[in-house]
């Protein structure tokens, strides 16, 4: 038999493009992080199966940094997450 963890929120949340996100789909608490890790973080806290306050504490995360994962998938997608992409999307603008 397989018990289940209480939570207090949702445990699954559909996105916009259909696809259904998970608890299961966060990723771990030492995770290595990759620009799809940090979409999923960011989309778990917009679609409310994560508050922001639990992602934080959860990750480690500032303010700041969460901000910036944001502010880079609304802009330019989660490709703008890559570490090879961001002198290029970090651009001062003008």
């Amino acid at each position: 038999m397989m018990f289940l963890k209480r939570t207090h929120g949702p445990r699954t949340v559909s996105l916009p493009d259909g696809s259904i996100l998970s608890l299961a789909d966060l990723p771990g608490r030492q995770t290595r992080w990759v620009a799809s890790r940090k979409a999923v973080v960011v989309h778990a806290v917009e679609h409310g199966l994560l508050t922001r306050e639990d992602a934080l504490r959860r990750y480690d995360l500032t303010d700041e940094e969460f901000d910036a994962w944001s502010k880079a998938v609304h802009q330019f997608g989660k490709n703008a997450l890559k570490v090879t992409k961001l002198q290029e999307f970090r651009q001062p603008e003008v």
